[in-house]
């Protein structure tokens, strides 16, 4: 590369000043180039795709464990027929659940240092191979402190020669003599979870109906590398803890239609005392028969306490009408007067106006509705819900997690040759790109989810008590349940006929016509090339609608540019869906689609070595090894290459001078 010194620029003078304050002479910038044209060809990390994890932690949480099978399947690469079936599978266990395992091996092994001997013997070798595609750098880092040095001695050890031999075995004796082996164990195996997954993506829907989403949160919070594609029901909580009272009210009224209140009051802290009394004064006598909790066959709550939360489930429901009738009037333009369906009720008659014809309603006991002012809060309904809105806002556990989606989150993500979102893309009934109204202006495609990601952000972060804070919330709201929402995808939210309607063709939720278009390979690229993404190359992942396995539906759509990976995390949905979710692993050999059967117990995954059993549902192979250079991670790299080199040109032209 030659450069002369008129043909560098004022700005490219002043930063190559600056990058030679990093690296101040020829030998500093050329020992930089060698690292990153060797890191370049090193085989890409591997990424995990998760997405609908609807609160099922345990399920959740040993996934995230066994990577969707990859430390399994390396278990098998690196000792093959060496090892019988059961030795693998209580490798495998160790690795997962290394305190609890040791544990139960103390209590049933005769010979303890001996297992100890073995185990560490095979650890190592494990962590050696999974290591082997990162630098020493980043292994370096993800070495645990209190055993760092001796960790990277062991995985970095090449064991040929007697000597060397010697010194690698002394170690693991040393280890065992001074009863160290159960902390090592431990953390050897915590660093083989973390170099199996280079990447993590979140594809949408962490919160609702499974009991444990801040469990989840908690668990994302410590992960080494994670970003998240924010779902329906997440941007409902994150409505929720910026103040939107009628997300704060749906929010409520799914933990309790999943009996999950536990999740609002326990982990997060938030008063329920108020609402818990006014309903149960409000709807004493009333049996709230379409408001009864949905309960887990392992679910421990009584009929007393069901009955409690059926009352909490109509209250909190009712008042979510009242609210979002609030936001429908204050912007005409999202165009849904025509789900304004409070004020259409008769109360004389028992009825209602839904799409102009009327139907019974199959639960006439409203207490508090004011049918001169439907969308009015009762006096006891703005108490409960100021006191309701004050713990959402001030929830610091809440808050935290909301502020990991925001800065871990995004509407969607270009990543590595995968566009990845959770819902859809608004598109007309041809096919075309719909233009939305979105913050004033008419847009589609990656300008509409930008414009909507920024909004969202406005929503939570803008001042408290502006105008436009109140405007973005509202939007946030239009997102849960609007027709032109990327992240809800369909016509309307029947949630009024679900509960109060009996004629189930009220409750048919028409979906946007990208959902029929996305079988079209031509419709995917058109949408990639939108996105600025290679259509030829690249991939659409998505969430949010379960794929019907056990009704023949494929994940696999538009000739496999698009994958589709909710697949029933949640236990609510695993009887429509025939599985427990679908995970995607991409590897420096290409994409691996797999499927799950339900994870049964935490306990059964211990005591009996119970992994979850996965198939692998689709491949695509690379003919060649994907490296770093082929990632967007490489693209970067290459960048960094190229301002090195003219850094390196400045120098031999004397246009910048060396320090020594």
């Amino acid at each position: 590369m030659s450069v002369g010194i008129t043909e560098y620029k004022e700005k490219d003078y002043k930063y190559l000043r600056l990058l030679s304050k990093k690296y101040p002479n020829i030998n500093s910038a050329s020992t930089e180039i060698i690292n990153l044209q060797a890191i370049l060809n090193l085989p890409k990390g591997t990424e995990h795709f998760l997405s609908d994890i609807h609160g099922e932690y345990d399920a959740f949480n040993h996934v995230l464990k066994n990577a969707s099978g990859v430390i399994k399947n390396q278990i098998t690469a690196i000792f093959g027929s060496t090892l019988r079936e059961s030795e693998k599978k209580s490798l495998a266990t160790l690795i997962y659940y290394p305190e609890q395992k040791i544990e139960m091996m103390k209590e049933t092994d005769e010979d303890i240092k001996d297992w100890y001997r073995i185990t560490l013997h095979r650890l190592i070798k494990i962590c050696k191979v999974i290591s082997s595609k990162y630098t020493r750098s980043k292994v370096r880092k993800a070495l645990p402190t209190e055993f760092s040095y001796i960790l990277e001695e062991l995985i970095h050890e090449d064991g040929t020669g007697e000597d060397k031999h010697m010194y690698y075995s002394e170690i693991i004796e040393t280890i065992i003599a001074l009863d160290q082996a159960d902390r090592f164990i431990i953390s050897i195996s915590n660093l083989i979870q973390r170099l199996a997954i280079d990447q993590l993506h979140v594809i949408g829907d962490i919160y609702d109906r499974g009991p444990k989403a801040a469990d989840i949160m908690d668990r994302l919070e410590k992960y080494h590398s994670v970003d998240i594609q924010w779902g329906n029901h997440d941007l409902s909580w994150m409505g929720a803890a910026a103040g939107c009272q009628a997300l704060i009210c749906n929010v409520v009224r799914i933990c309790a239609r999943y009996a999950n209140l536990d999740t609002i009051d326990e982990d997060y802290g938030i008063n329920l005392i108020p609402l818990v009394t006014f309903a149960a004064e409000k709807y004493a006598d009333d049996p709230c028969e379409k408001f009864m909790p949905k309960i887990s066959e392992e679910s421990t709550v009584s009929d007393k306490d069901a009955m409690l939360i059926a009352k909490i489930h109509k209250a909190i429901s009712i008042m979510q009408f009242k609210a979002e009738g609030q936001i429908i009037r204050r912007h005409p333009e999202y165009k849904m007067d025509h789900r304004q369906l409070l004020e259409t009720i008769d109360l004389e008659r028992g009825t209602v106006m839904v799409e102009g014809r009327e139907y019974e309603l199959n639960d006439k006991n409203f207490p508090t509705l004011d049918i001169n002012d439907p969308y009015k809060f009762s006096e006891e309904e703005e108490f409960v819900m100021n006191r309701i809105k004050s713990s959402f806002v001030n929830s610091e556990k809440l808050q935290k997690h909301i502020r990991m989606l925001y800065s871990n989150g995004s509407l969607y993500k270009k990543f590595n040759t995968n566009l990845m979102f959770h819902g859809c893309v608004p598109m007309n009934d041809d096919g075309t790109l719909k233009k939305v109204l979105v913050d004033g202006e008419y847009l589609s495609g990656m300008e509409f989810f930008d414009a909507v990601d920024r909004m969202v952000r406005e929503g939570y972060f803008n001042k408290p008590h502006s105008e436009r804070k109140r405007e973005c919330i509202d939007y946030i709201w239009y997102l849960w349940c609007g027709e032109n929402s990327p992240l809800f995808g369909k016509k309307k939210m029947a949630t009024f006929e679900r509960y109060f309607i009996d004629d189930k063709e009220t409750h048919h939720e028409e979906r946007c016509p990208y959902y029929k278009y996305r079988d079209e390979e031509d419709i995917c690229k058109m949408i990639l090339e939108n996105f600025g993404m290679d259509p030829e190359s690249s991939h659409i992942i998505n969430g949010h609608v379960p794929v019907k396995v056990s009704k023949g539906e494929s994940p696999i759509k538009a000739g496999g540019k698009l994958f589709v990976i909710d697949g029933g995390f949640a236990k609510a949905y695993q009887k429509e869906t025939g599985i427990a979710g679908y995970t995607l692993i991409y590897n420096s050999h290409g994409l691996v689609l797999v499927s799950h059967e339900p994870f049964e117990s935490l306990e059964k995954a211990i005591a009996e070595e119970r992994d979850i059993h996965s198939s692998t549902v689709a491949l695509q192979y690379s003919h060649d090894r994907i490296r770093i250079m082929d990632t967007d991670v490489g693209k970067e790299l290459q960048d960094s290459i190229n301002e090195l080199m003219e850094l390196l040109d400045a120098y031999y032209k004397g246009i910048i001078k060396e320090i020594k």
